[in-house]
């Protein structure tokens, strides 16, 4: 866990969240070595978060078309505990649920009785360890949704893959991290639908 602390403390994220680096050190300290620390997503962006992966030295991007990423918000099956810093137990990529559409995936992560990872959540697991984005074997974060202004869901589900360096994205960002979407009611091979067993809070870290 103090590892896990002092790389988020490395990429400026403490200061970016309104933390001092003791503050993420000593949360840290009280935290299960086996678990994910990660940072409330009301203290940091997705948008923000993105460009700090790199893979095969290209930063990582959200795609041109989602420039409302930061408005995608805990769904109430992945509401995050209220500290600033919290644990995340037991992440899985999902990749058994690889070929199932958003629709079928979520209640079937209910039904396990886990929970799915929110975007933030991804990204950060993504910084801690970039081995788990592999060609083929990526992942959906579908516990953060965009809500329309009448409560209705958008259709779109974040994602988290490696880029191909085609269309908008351009030749220069293939092989990148990339921060896009699909259809809610879509299948794609090589998406996985990224889930935990539990949240916690860490005091100590502050109020969300």
């Amino acid at each position: 866990m103090s590892e896990q602390a002092s790389r988020l403390v490395e990429l400026g994220l403490h200061e970016a969240a309104g933390l001092t680096a003791a503050q993420v050190r000593e949360a840290a300290e009280s935290g299960t070595p086996d678990a994910l620390l990660v940072i409330h997503p009301d203290r940091v962006r997705p948008s923000a978060l993105a460009p700090l992966l790199v893979r095969d030295g290209k930063p990582g991007f959200v795609v041109e078309d989602m420039t409302d990423v930061d408005a995608f918000a805990p769904i109430d099956a992945a509401v995050p505990p209220e500290s600033a810093l919290y644990l995340v137990h037991g992440v899985d990529r999902g990749d058994a649920m690889a070929n199932w559409s958003p629709d079928e995936a979520l209640p079937a992560i209910a039904g396990a009785g886990r929970t799915p990872l929110l975007l933030t959540e991804g990204i950060l697991w993504l910084l801690q360890r970039p081995d788990v984005l592999e060609r083929n074997r990526c992942f959906m974060t579908v516990g953060s949704r965009l809500r329309r202004a009448n409560g209705s869901l958008d259709a779109r589900t974040p994602a988290l893959w490696i880029s191909n360096g085609t269309g908008r994205d351009g030749g220069a960002r293939r092989h990148a991290p990339k921060v896009g979407w699909c259809w809610a009611g879509n299948r794609h091979t090589w998406l996985g639908f990224a889930s935990a067993a539990a949240r916690t809070p860490l005091a100590g870290s502050g109020p969300a």
